[in-house]
């Protein structure tokens, strides 16, 4: 039996499972959903080409196989999906795949009840991080000199972009070389340090799988006692065979987390320093930044932090409507009501048609708050101190559980 904590390589015993690392995660999935533990399976595919990740619920383990392997170039983040069509999995069971910032979002919507972790099984992935869709192909092709269309996988290995084409070409280039260019890895995946994102079930990989299970098994660590079970149920059902992790593998897997969370600090020291130091700086920094905004809701719609039914933003006597560009009122607001619990899942960068990098801005300010506050984003179920509600369900799950407390001054005014 597992238990938290246990680490183990784990491989597919289903013949026609084909993974990139032998194949554990889809069956895993596999017997979670023909156990019936689950309803569905939300995860992510291919759509018309590797550039192109599609969110998917699958009910059926057959189609488990179109699933497989990774999507660099997916940047979608699923937990808002779970809460905006999937009535947060309050009335479904669901496994859920999720990379760091998936996991930290999750947390987040679970403490403000906007979705039921009871019903969710997390399997959690190892994230380096992921690409714009629209950077990978103009970096493929200029850096490359490949047609992005001739593509059919790539992959982030050893510190390299690789990519394969469909008539046998396969072409690295250094990661740190293309982002010294403004190019790989989004910007907010660069400042990450969730690599292995423990707030899951499990956790899967394959950094740390060496000798002759290379390429052929995936490492997985149990983070909870519902993951216990769950691992412990594919193998006794026959999905899944393991064995004990080389002492080897256990010690580069551990470099291999810490090398990038040193990244992801020194990157977050150089990009939080270019927006303006001392408050004054940074403050004209974002003013001119955020002066590009055409109050298109973008960033609102795919915010995991955001799900208020009545938008602050939309009140007419604190945000005017009809001026272009908005009021500073309108990115105010959003600061103060979201800052503090950015999980850095840089999905408002993404949909902004201004350009404007305000994942970036919420990740500079939640640093500093945590600093004061000490409160983490998305690694456990406590509510942030600054944290504020409007909506009147909110305010009542906070109340029945003790939470208000914090908030009593708040709601009086």
């Amino acid at each position: 039996m597992s238990a938290k904590g246990d680490m183990f390589y784990a491989w597919t015993a289903v013949p026609d499972i084909k993974g990139e690392c032998g194949g554990a995660v889809t069956s895993i999935l596999k017997y979670l959903l023909d156990s019936k533990i689950v309803d569905g399976v939300l995860t992510v595919q291919k759509g018309l080409d590797v550039f192109d990740a599609e969110p998917i619920v699958i009910t059926d383990s057959a189609d488990l196989a179109k699933t497989a392997g990774s999507l660099h170039c997916g940047t979608l983040l699923l937990p808002k999906l779970i809460k905006k069509y999937l009535n947060g999995a309050k009335d479904m069971k669901l496994a859920v795949t999720c990379k760091g910032c998936d996991a930290k979002a999750m947390y987040e919507l679970a403490k403000r009840n906007q979705i039921n972790l009871d019903n969710i099984v997390m399997i959690g992935l190892n994230c380096g991080g992921s690409v714009s869709p629209i950077v990978a192909r103009d970096m493929i092709a200029s850096k490359y000199g490949i047609n992005p269309n001739d593509v059919v996988k790539e992959e982030i290995d050893k510190g390299q972009f690789i990519v394969m084409t469909k008539d046998g070409q396969h072409k690295g280039i250094s990661i740190d070389e293309l982002e010294e260019e403004g190019l790989g890895r989004r910007t907010n995946c660069q400042r990450c340090e969730t690599k292995i994102p423990r707030q899951c079930d499990v956790v899967c990989g394959n950094w740390g799988v060496i000798g002759d299970k290379a390429g052929k098994a995936t490492f997985v660590e149990i983070c909870s006692d519902k993951g216990a079970m769950v691992f412990d149920g594919a193998v006794k059902a026959g999905v899944l065979q393991t064995c004990a992790p080389e002492a080897k593998g256990l010690e580069i897997r551990g470099k291999i987390e810490n090398v990038m969370i040193k990244m992801g600090k020194k990157n977050q020291e150089k990009q939080f320093a270019a927006i303006g130091e001392g408050t004054g700086g940074r403050l004209t920094y974002i003013m001119a930044e955020t002066s590009r905004c055409i109050k298109c809701y973008g960033c609102i719609e795919s915010c995991p932090i955001c799900y208020c039914v009545e938008c602050s933003t939309k009140k007419p006597y604190l945000v005017p409507p009809g001026r272009l560009p908005p009021d500073f009122m309108f990115q105010l607001i959003r600061f103060a009501h979201i800052a503090d619990s950015c999980v850095n899942c840089g999905q408002c960068t993404d949909v902004c048609p201004m350009n404007i990098p305000n994942s970036l801005f919420m990740h500079a300010q939640q640093v500093e708050l945590e600093k004061m506050f000490g409160h983490k984003p998305g690694v456990d179920m406590e509510l942030p101190v600054l944290a504020f509600a409007e909506e009147a369900d909110e305010r009542a799950r906070l109340h029945a559980t003790g939470s208000d407390m914090i908030f009593e001054n708040v709601f009086k005014e």
